[in-house]
């Protein structure tokens, strides 16, 4: 059972919207200090709350649980001692250290446990991304009833004057007139992955008519997509709510949405351990590059070999 504080500290970043990953041991093989139940908290930055084994299977732990928050998936990760279990792969610059990868679980090798394997399952608790839903027409009260259920934060805004946040998704204008203008306007200029407007084809191109001839340039014009929606055949104000949603799901699983920036990895040139690259990984510049290492006690054995190369960072 996670502690209590740990169980606080979670609701607490949950609140504020923070993203981080919870990690539970599983299953735990002696002589590993870690016990099935224990727990831990992964913030985005790395930083570990709580524990879940030594400091080595920590390292396997950050890594895999920043992957978790880019992603957006659970994963059960399996950490071996080195030697055991398949012959090390190549797996998305892991340099050798996975072993073996399958639907929800990934399985590492780590050369510095001491013995014993563990397993943790990883869990991203990440904010639902906000869409944005200009007016209070049927259609957009029947976007904001659907939207729950996919897994988005359905948010009411009028005009041009309500707060962006990052990770914001979408915004569907659908006040037929009211504010619309102000809030693709602000839509556009902030960049969401997608701006709809629920129009007629005709109506549509009035706005972009109208945005055009206040400055608007043409490119950010033909993100627009009005009508809003796939075209399905929809009729009744629900149905052109699924259109509506479907196509902002598209995007958010899609291509069109930027991918998540790529975990940076690196490989301890002293043990071979993979570390995640965050703030306080320890590292030295050795002709010219940054070489990371899992502790301090491997970059002092890798300074002592380069003592005349090394310059601190």
């Amino acid at each position: 059972m996670i502690p209590a504080a740990l169980s606080r500290r979670a609701h607490e970043l949950a609140r504020s919207g923070e993203p981080f990953v919870s990690a539970t041991v599983v299953r735990a093989q002696r002589p590993t200090s870690a016990n099935a139940g224990d727990s831990a908290l992964v913030l985005a930055d790395g930083t570990i709350e709580g524990f879940v084994g030594g400091a080595c299977a920590e390292h396997s732990v950050r890594t895999y649980a920043l992957k978790a928050i880019a992603t957006g998936e659970p994963v059960l990760l399996r950490i071996l001692p080195f030697g055991e279990g398949a012959a090390p792969v190549d797996a998305e610059g892991d340099a050798g250290e996975e072993v073996a990868r399958e639907d929800g679980a990934v399985t590492v090798q780590n050369p510095c446990l001491s013995g014993g394997a563990i397993e943790v399952f990883l869990e991203p608790m990440v904010r639902a991304p906000r869409v944005l839903v200009e007016g209070d027409t049927p259609i957009a009260r029947a976007v904001r009833r659907l939207g729950p259920e996919l897994g988005l934060d359905l948010v009411q805004v009028g005009g041009e004057h309500f707060e962006l946040r990052p990770g914001d998704l979408a915004l569907v204008a659908a006040g037929h007139g009211r504010d619309e203008i102000g809030a693709l306007r602000r839509g556009l200029e902030a960049g969401l992955p997608y701006v709809g407007l629920v129009a007629s084809r005709r109506r549509g191109q009035g706005v972009i008519g109208e945005l055009r001839g206040d400055g608007m340039p043409d490119a950010m014009l033909e993100r627009i997509d009005t009508p809003a929606g796939l075209d399905i055949g929809a009729r009744t104000p629900a149905e052109i709510a699924v259109s509506i949603l479907a196509r902002i799901v598209a995007v958010r699983r899609g291509d069109e949405r930027p991918a998540p920036a790529p975990v940076m990895t690196a490989v301890d040139p002293v043990c071979g351990m993979t570390v995640a690259v965050v703030a306080g990984t320890p590292s030295i510049r050795h002709h010219g590059e940054t070489v990371y290492f899992c502790c301090e006690s491997c970059k002092a054995k890798f300074e002592a070999q380069h003592e005349h190369a090394v310059v601190p960072c």
